[in-house]
């Protein structure tokens, strides 16, 4: 007895299938014209009266926006309102945001392109895409749109916004980061600040195909890590810092056990024994705060291998800095500066923070002791995150603390399309870290560290 076989889909059909789906969902995600805000807001009016609001917080997510599909379709055909297939979708999703999502937000939070969302009131909202700036057409309908939305957002996270603590820092539930600050520290109106949170991070493959390093300097790199020597990665806002962190933390063998502090956790281990420490603000009474310091010296305690703090911006650089000098060697850590002097600088304010009072020379001394490698990343203008210098600390000459620069990016200008040239290339320079490696069995050429005797050679548009 033959049974007839059921007819297989082919790969252009499923491809053509998938295509459309993103295109109805492109679709969607467009702005609203004025017109279809004009009526967005009548049907959201119209909503708020005949839906009790407060009966969705308890059905799943797909149930509440079907129900509100239902509704607002009922809604549009009793309105008569002359509107196309596709308008009424959008604004059906724009609905949907609104009363489940963060509104106006909600198009940039799925466009995966965009790294940060910037919002200074409520009509002027920027993104950042591939490196660079851009203006958006979203806007909100006014100020008390805006605060409902940042309201919506910190107490999720069981915060709160008012006059009397009118900043805050929060986070999405995909780990973005968010920064919102408020009236009447905001003199202009609401700002809000939200730097996404990668999804899939970067390797370091990604960073040698954008040109943000390349493959001696990953080995190198690798190296590092491998024979437990401490690192500080240096940058400023938005360089990449967290992101070079994480891919370093990549390069940690998976037998041991490390220990993560952060403000707030962005770190994406793949080890299996990690434990992740994120600090606490104080409540409403302004009580039960846990500083980043409190977890460092709290870790100690934990029997870490590694302690991999997201950033050092205060007191805590003490605890780092003895933990490094106390057998808990691999550290990682990033810092706000714009030149590896200036880290070591920061770090040694940093210290004078806690209060106490060390001899210059000793404190310094402790520092070199500590950080073996500083690592300095930058954003240039046109939008790439280059790594554009690997040092090492020597020691001290009399009161200064001395480095050797290992690799060095030599930047020659920019081309017709504003793009940066240049390479990043040893400096010839044998680094003292060299017989460490050795000594830990990792064998790296000695080649990778000669500097080529042509320049030409090595120049590369990055």
């Amino acid at each position: 007895m033959s049974t007839e076989s059921k007819p297989q889909m082919t790969e252009t059909a499923r491809r053509a299938i998938a295509d459309e789906i993103a295109a109805q969902e492109d679709d969607r995600l467009k702005p609203l014209s004025a017109g279809e805000r004009e009526a967005k807001d009548q049907i959201y009016q119209r909503l708020l009266k005949v839906m009790d609001l407060s009966l969705i917080g308890g059905l799943a997510d797909r149930e509440a926006r079907h129900q509100i599909r239902q509704i607002c379709d009922m809604l549009m055909s009793e309105q008569q309102l002359p509107l196309s297939v596709a308008s009424r979708q959008r604004i059906v999703k724009r609905i949907e945001d609104e009363v489940l999502g963060l509104g106006p937000l909600e198009p940039l939070l799925a466009d995966k392109s965009v790294s940060d969302i910037l919002v200074n009131g409520p009509t002027q909202v920027y993104v950042e895409r591939r490196g660079r700036l851009e203006l958006t057409d979203v806007i909100f309908n006014n100020d008390a749109h805006l605060l409902n939305i940042i309201d919506r957002i910190v107490s999720a996270v069981g915060r709160r916004i008012d006059e009397s603590s009118p900043m805050v820092d929060a986070r999405l539930k995909d780990g973005s980061r968010v920064n919102a600050i408020i009236p009447p520290l905001a003199i202009d109106g609401p700002s809000l600040s939200i730097r996404r949170f990668a999804a899939d991070m970067l390797s370091i493959d990604d960073l040698i195909s954008l040109g943000s390093l390349t493959r001696p300097l990953a080995d190198v790199l690798n190296a590092v890590v491998r024979a437990r020597l401490n690192v500080l990665v240096s940058g400023g806002t938005g360089a990449g810092k967290t992101t070079l962190l994480n891919i370093l933390s990549g390069f940690i063998p998976p037998t041991e056990r490390i220990v993560t502090i952060e403000d707030s956790a962005e770190l994406q281990l793949r080890q299996p024994h990690v434990v992740r420490l994120e600090t606490r603000p104080p409540n409403i009474e302004g009580r039960g705060s846990v500083t980043q310091r409190d977890l460092v010296r709290n870790s100690l305690r934990m029997r870490p291998d590694r302690i991999v703090i997201g950033e050092v911006r205060g007191g805590e650089a003490l605890d780092m800095l003895q933990a490094m000098n106390t057998g808990h060697d691999g550290s990682l850590t990033t810092i706000h500066a714009n030149s590896p002097r200036d880290a070591l600088g920061r770090v040694e304010n940093m210290v004078s923070m806690t209060g106490i009072a060390f001899p210059v020379h000793a404190l310094r001394a402790q520092i070199t002791s500590a950080i073996d490698i500083i690592i300095q990343i930058e954003r240039h203008e046109d939008g790439r995150r280059r790594l554009v210098s690997l040092q090492e600390t020597n020691g001290m000459e009399g009161e200064v603390i001395t480095t050797s620069e290992i690799f060095s990016f030599k930047r020659h200008g920019l081309d017709a399309e504003g793009n940066v040239i240049g390479e990043l290339s040893p400096t010839g320079i044998v680094p003292g870290f060299l017989r460490r490696l050795r000594e830990r069995g990792i064998d790296l050429p000695i080649d990778v560290f000669r500097e080529e005797h042509d320049p030409s050679t090595a120049r590369r548009r990055s």
